[in-house]
């Protein structure tokens, strides 16, 4: 182990290696509970894919397991730190290398936040749509790294539909280049879908090219308030039905209202249940028409009252207390966060089954999440110093994966798998799909040394 420190000594320059013991604790966890982290040797902070390359060797050489890092934001364990590990950070090569407006496509490094390229391709009149509710401190590469989803998936899709190439190093240090910059193009495997998602386990990703859209029209925003998250539920599935095109359609219950409006001193109305958020960037009389037809269907189905927002500000306000919700119920304790997706038709049971949940094990979970594509993120909300609470919580976290396997849906929608989910992985895809990932696995990392223990055991 010292050994290897020299010698990355001898080939980074000082400022992108860290051997503190102070500096280096902040590195051993990303934000999810439950899941082991251990000791690293030390830290490579990359500016550069020269960096990691010879990190990459250097640790392959000496036998020594790489856990990769972003901006530590993930909620699976995913980039948590494993006993004797050397930790590459990427949250320093935050440049965005290029933006083409022709060919729409950005060149960025992986440390860059969401927002800041999402901005900076918005003052080109282009649009970036995968947006994660984190994205003010999520990085790209971290989206890239499990496929993040965001906001706009019910109408744009998820992070992956973006993706045209990555450069990536692989765990013998070779870099490899995946994709292409054009609109089309299949040429041999997908690579680049086959390391999107795959947490760090099969590669490092150092760059990447990314599509990009025109900008969108001024959205137009409404909420409705239900008396019910089940009724709000069972809303959603009428909107969907209708067809109407929205952009956005997002869920938050009586418990997220409350922390929302604690966290950001916000007045939010807590007489309802369930408040559902709509989005139609449709443009002039067609996004007006969507709004429409949503509040009707609301109303239908029992909204208590509808209120469209009068300018873009509120609509903006609206958005600032959904993108909030995961940090304002931080702030009431220790937090567990379910990703789970299922069919958009069960979403009414899926929703009463968490209600039930949280009545049964007598722990509070705030219901919110991404309901236009299904994408649930009920939050167990307990005390950390409860050694009842925390088991009820845990209790309640693995519940709610149940419930979503049995209503046909998945354990995970954006978070990944990482460690905390892993048994869960197995559960759901069966023996042979894991057998597969294990031979693809081994084949691109036949040492087992790049995130071990992440995904697959």
């Amino acid at each position: 182990m010292n050994d290897l420190v020299e010698r990355l000594r001898q080939v980074l320059p000082p400022e992108a290696l860290v051997t503190d013991q102070d500096r280096i604790q902040s590195y051993r966890y990303d934000r999810a509970m439950f899941c082991p982290a251990g000791e690293p040797i030390a830290v490579v902070l990359a500016r550069e894919t020269a960096h990691v390359v010879a990190a990459v060797k250097l640790a392959a050489d000496a036998g020594v397991p790489v856990v990769p890092q972003g901006a530590r934001s993930g909620l699976s364990g995913a980039a948590n730190a494993i006993e004797g590990c050397l930790v590459i950070s990427l949250e320093k090569m935050d440049k965005i290398l290029e933006i083409e407006t022709v060919d729409r496509y950005v060149v960025t490094q992986p440390g860059v936040f969401n927002a800041v390229l999402s901005r900076a391709v918005a003052e080109q009149g282009l649009f970036y749509p995968p947006d994660p509710s984190s994205w003010e401190f999520c990085s790209i590469g971290g989206n890239l790294s499990t496929n993040s989803g965001g906001l706009c998936c019910v109408k744009y899709g998820v992070t992956t539909d973006y993706v045209l190439g990555l450069e990536v190093v692989l765990a013998d240090g070779q870099v490899l280049r995946t994709g292409r910059r054009t609109v089309k193009g299949v040429a041999g495997y997908d690579l680049t879908k086959l390391i999107v998602g795959s947490e760090g386990t099969l590669g490092i990703i150092t760059e990447a090219t990314l599509a990009l859209r025109p900008e969108a029209a001024r959205p137009r925003t409404m909420a409705a308030l239900f008396d019910s998250g089940r009724t709000a539920g069972e809303a959603i599935v009428e909107i969907i039905r209708s067809g109407v095109s929205l952009s956005l359609l997002e869920i938050m219950d009586r418990t997220t209202i409350m922390a929302v409006n604690s966290y950001k001193r916000m007045d939010l109305p807590t007489e309802a249940a369930a408040m559902l958020i709509a989005q139609s960037d449709a443009g002039g009389e067609a996004g007006a028409a969507d709004v429409a037809t949503v509040a009707k269907l609301c109303r239908q189905y029992g909204a208590i009252e509808c209120i469209e927002a009068d300018d873009p500000a509120e609509g903006e306000l609206l958005l600032e207390a959904r993108r909030a919700a995961l940090v304002a119920l931080d702030q009431l304790g220790t937090t567990m966060i379910d990703d789970v997706c299922v069919p958009r038709s069960r979403l009414a049971d899926f929703i009463g089954a968490v209600e039930q949940i949280s009545l049964d094990l007598d722990i509070t979970i705030g219901v919110l999440g991404h309901a236009g594509d299904g994408n649930m993120h009920p939050t167990v909300v307990f005390d950390a110093e409860d050694p009842d609470q925390a088991a009820r919580a845990q209790a309640a976290f693995d519940k709610v994966m149940e419930v979503g396997l049995e209503l046909g849906g998945t354990i995970t929608g954006e978070h990944g798998i990482g460690m905390l989910k892993r048994d869960w992985l197995v559960e759901e895809i069966g023996p042979v799909a894991v057998s597969v990932h294990r031979a693809i696995k081994a084949a691109l990392d036949p040492k087992n040394l790049l995130n071990p223990g992440k995904v697959v055991s």
